[in-house]
């Protein structure tokens, strides 16, 4: 699988994420809001965002997500191999200005249209107390599994909840087109 595909929709651009895109893109996770409920929520901080940033390109599989109206990035997100027919999409995060909308559905509809054409389930892990990143998995047809992992962070030990959503999910879901 192309974990750095370029993927265009109605509203939105992504591309793989390249080192020329840090300016911009700490433009968007430099407000705290952005992390206020997130498990690592001092990751507005450019000491610690340069270390996502600089283990998002390392890893690869980051994507730009690009605003097609007026060229901007307002966010990233990523692939992760998970292998046993499965992927990651995670590290996802949108600038506030684009919440609550069409655009993270889009964002998600064309990752999981592109992954589950080689692989049988995607994976999203999310913090436990990430009650408004859960809302959005389920509204996209996430399935909370009984499954869990326990991460190391800066700030000691979080729990992560993993849902998923299967090609034949997916097929029959809010994001079919």
């Amino acid at each position: 699988m192309d974990r750095q595909p370029v993927l265009e929709g109605e509203r939105l651009l992504l591309r793989p994420l390249v080192a020329e895109d840090w300016h911009a893109l700490f433009a968007v996770a430099s407000d705290p809001q952005v992390w206020a409920i997130h498990p690592q929520h001092d990751r507005w901080q450019e000491p610690v965002f340069r270390r996502f940033f600089a283990d998002a390109m390392e890893r690869g599989g980051a994507l730009a997500v690009i605003d097609k109206s007026n060229g901007a990035i307002i966010g990233s997100s990523q692939y992760k191999p998970e292998g046993n027919g499965a992927v990651e999409i995670g590290w996802t995060f949108l600038a506030p200005s684009h919440w609550g909308g069409t655009y993270n559905r889009e964002m998600k509809r064309l990752m999981l249209a592109h992954a589950l054409q080689f692989v049988e389930r995607v994976e999203f892990r999310v913090g436990e107390c990430n009650l408004r990143s859960q809302r959005a998995m389920a509204k996209i047809g996430g399935r909370l599994t009984d499954r869990f992992d326990m991460v190391d962070t800066p700030s000691g030990p979080m729990k992560h909840v993993i849902f998923e959503i299967t090609r034949e999910s997916f097929a029959s879901g809010p994001l079919n087109p």
